[in-house]
């Protein structure tokens, strides 16, 4: 919930400079930096998601199946 918190924060914060950069036909640059914000956020959630799925596979590693008797 904070991720989100802080996303939203980072937009209000970035919506006034982009403003007045469109009001000076510099409207491709605020652009730009959106899509860097957003592939960085991309990025920090894909490498969360491959150490949950290292995790994961450890823990089932780790555990040893039952032997038949």
């Amino acid at each position: 919930m904070m991720k989100m918190l802080y996303i939203i924060v980072g937009l209000m914060i970035f919506a006034w400079p982009a403003y007045l950069l469109y009001q000076r036909q510099l409207g491709a640059i605020p652009f730009l930096l959106l899509a860097v914000f957003f592939m960085v956020i991309a990025i920090r959630q894909i490498k969360m998601l491959k150490r949950q799925n290292e995790n994961d596979l450890l823990t089932t590693k780790k555990e040893k199946p039952k032997q038949k008797r």
